[in-house]
C-alpha cells in the first residue's frame, strides 16, 4: 500500500483530491503539512492522518513514498526541491512554477531524481481532446493554419476567491491571475496538440476590480514552431464558454461546442460540421487520478513530464511579459 503525504493544503482542488483519496483504500496518507496549522489540522482529520510541524520531517520519513504539493505557487520551489532530493514521487498542482526560472529548476531536479511526476492538467483525457489529437496525427485537417482553445468561468462574478481561496487572486502568491490560472489548462492542450511555441503576445484586463489589480480576463496569440497560429482565451468573468476548441486547416475544420465535436473533412465521410460527431475515444484517466494509478503500479500511465510542466510555465510567463511590454516575446 503506497504511503503518501500532503504538503500544502492551499489549492482549491484539495477537497477534490481528498475525496479521491478517501475512495482509494489502496493508499494511505500518513502526514499533512501546511504553514497554516489550522488548515493542516482540518485536512489531516479528513484523511485520518497526522499533522507534521516541519515538512522536512515528511521528506526524512522513509515510509512515505510520494508527496502531493498543493501549496500556494510561490512556495512550490521551497517544497519541491527537497522532496526531489529525498527521492519522493511528486504530484505538484499547476502551474509548476511561479515563473519561468523556478519551473526550470524544479523540472531539472525532478528529472535528476528519477521520480514519478505529475501535475494537475486533466483535460488531456477528455474524449474531444483525444479525438482531436488522433485526427491531427492522421492528417484529417490537412495543413493546419489556426487553432484556438478557451477556458473560462465566472469565478470573479461569483466571488469564488473571496475567502478561503483568496491567495489564488493574488499574483504575489499565485504568480498569475485568472489568465494564468485557467489559461494554463488551455495552454497544455494547445502545446500537447501543436508542440513547441516560438513566440507569444497577449492582452490581459481587470474587469470587476473585485480582486484589486489581479487580471480577470485575457486573450493571447501564440506562434507555434511548426508555423500554426494559435489563440488562447481565459478568464473568471464569463457567464458562458460554449466553444472551447477550434481547429482549422486546408482539408478540415472542427469545433468543440458544449462538449460535443462538430467536424467536417474530406477524410471523414458523412461529416458536415453541423451534426455532432459521436465516434469519439473513451475518456481516459487524467490529472491526479493518473498519478495514483502510476503509484499503484501502472507503468504505462501517460503522465505529464516535468519538462512539459516547466515549458507551460515558461510560455505563460512570456505571455504576461508580452502584456506588460505590449510586444511579441520570443520563447527562449
Amino acid at each position: 500500500m503506497p504511503v503518501l503525504a500532503l504538503v500544502g493544503c492551499a489549492h482549491i482542488h484539495v477537497p477534490g483530491f481528498i475525496k479521491k483519496l478517501q475512495q482509494r483504500p489502496d493508499f494511505r496518507v500518513k502526514s499533512v503539512w501546511d504553514y497554516d496549522t489550522d488548515r493542516a489540522a482540518r485536512r489531516a482529520a479528513e484523511l485520518n492522518a497526522s499533522v507534521v510541524a516541519d515538512f522536512n520531517a515528511i521528506y526524512a520519513d522513509s515510509e512515505i513514498e510520494a508527496v502531493i504539493v498543493c501549496s500556494e505557487t510561490d512556495r512550490h520551489e521551497t517544497l519541491v526541491l527537497p522532496a526531489a532530493a529525498a527521492k519522493k514521487h511528486l504530484f505538484v498542482e499547476k502551474p509548476l512554477g511561479f515563473g519561468a526560472e523556478d519551473a526550470r529548476r524544479m523540472a531539472h531536479a525532478i528529472d535528476a531524481a528519477g521520480v514519478l511526476f505529475q501535475t494537475g492538467y486533466f483535460m488531456r483525457g477528455q474524449p474531444m481532446h483525444l479525438f482531436l489529437k488522433e485526427q491531427i496525427a492522421q492528417g484529417t485537417f490537412g495543413k493546419i493554419t489556426r487553432i484556438r482553445h478557451s477556458n473560462c468561468h465566472q469565478g470573479s462574478l461569483g466571488g469564488w476567491f473571496d475567502t478561503e481561496w483568496r491567495w489564488m487572486a493574488d499574483p504575489a502568491q499565485a504568480g498569475v491571475g485568472a489568465y494564468g490560472d485557467l489559461g494554463t489548462h488551455s495552454l497544455d492542450i494547445l502545446m500537447w496538440l501543436m508542440g513547441d511555441v516560438a513566440s507569444v503576445t497577449a492582452r490581459l484586463s481587470v474587469v470587476t476590480e473585485r480582486y484589486g489589480d489581479c487580471d480577470e480576463s485575457g486573450e493571447g496569440l501564440l506562434q507555434f514552431s511548426n508555423g500554426v497560429l494559435g489563440t488562447l482565451a481565459a478568464g473568471w468573468v464569463d457567464v458562458a464558454n460554449p466553444i472551447t476548441a477550434l481547429i482549422s486547416g486546408t482539408e478540415g475544420h472542427a469545433i468543440v461546442r458544449d462538449g460535443e465535436v462538430f467536424i467536417t473533412s474530406q477524410h471523414l465521410p458523412d461529416t458536415d460540421g453541423k451534426t455532432p460527431y459521436t465516434e469519439l475515444p473513451a475518456a481516459q484517466s487524467s490529472g491526479f487520478d493518473l498519478f495514483l494509478d502510476a503509484l499503484a503500479g501502472n507503468a504505462s500511465a501517460p503522465l505529464v513530464t516535468a519538462q512539459e510542466a516547466a515549458a507551460r510555465s515558461v510560455v505563460m510567463s512570456a505571455m504576461y511579459q508580452a502584456h506588460q511590454d505590449k510586444a511579441w516575446v520570443n520563447i527562449g
